[in-house]
């Protein structure tokens, strides 16, 4: 991939993300929830109890669109929300049973769709995937710590190194959120 043009990285990431997805939701036998809901079940498993506005900061959502996302996952039975004993006007989010099933079923399928595909693959093609996976996953990070391009989206900002070491910093917390996440939840996200 030239290093100017990034479009095809983008490209290859989408369509992997597009294709595990379908091929997770043909066996699923679940209705499929969407990226955002299955984002949000996902970080309630990681830090059980986190509030909707902790939530809505972690996910770089609005407040009043988690707690819609709230609701209706209350309504369909995956997540519960009870209020804060120290703060009455909190509420704070668990998973029910019924979401930590459909979340390892859902984990449990895409493994098996992975492996399959894997499986086909050259094995000098698999040792190269294997080195990407932490790669993309820094890159990931990177993204997540925001953008670091003018404002006119070309070369990058400037802000000196503390600025440098603020979006590592970002990074760094995106990384360990990943992995606490576990392996489990490596991949791309797909609803369950």
């Amino acid at each position: 991939m030239p290093d100017d043009d990034p479009g095809e990285l983008g490209e290859a990431v989408a369509r992997l993300h597009r294709t595990v997805r379908r091929a997770v939701l043909r066996g699923g036998g679940h209705p499929p929830l969407p990226d955002a809901q299955v984002e949000l079940l996902r970080l309630v498993e990681r830090t059980p109890g986190v509030g909707v506005g902790a939530a809505a900061e972690v996910l770089r959502m609005a407040p009043n669109t988690v707690s819609t996302l709230v609701r209706d996952l209350v309504g369909a039975g995956l997540l519960t929300r009870a209020a804060d004993p120290a703060d009455r006007r909190c509420v704070r989010l668990s998973l029910t049973e019924a979401a930590r099933r459909r979340l390892a079923e859902f984990r449990a399928h895409r493994a098996r769709v992975l492996t399959a595909a894997l499986a086909r693959l050259d094995p000098r093609d698999r040792a190269a995937l294997g080195a990407v996976a932490p790669l993309l996953g820094r890159l990931a990070d990177l993204v997540d710590a925001g953008p670091a391009v003018d404002a006119a989206g070309g070369a990058p900002a400037g802000g000196g190194p503390a600025a440098a070491e603020e979006r590592r910093a970002r990074g760094s917390a995106a990384a360990e959120e990943r992995r606490a996440r576990g392996p489990a939840a490596a991949g791309p996200p797909a609803a369950p």
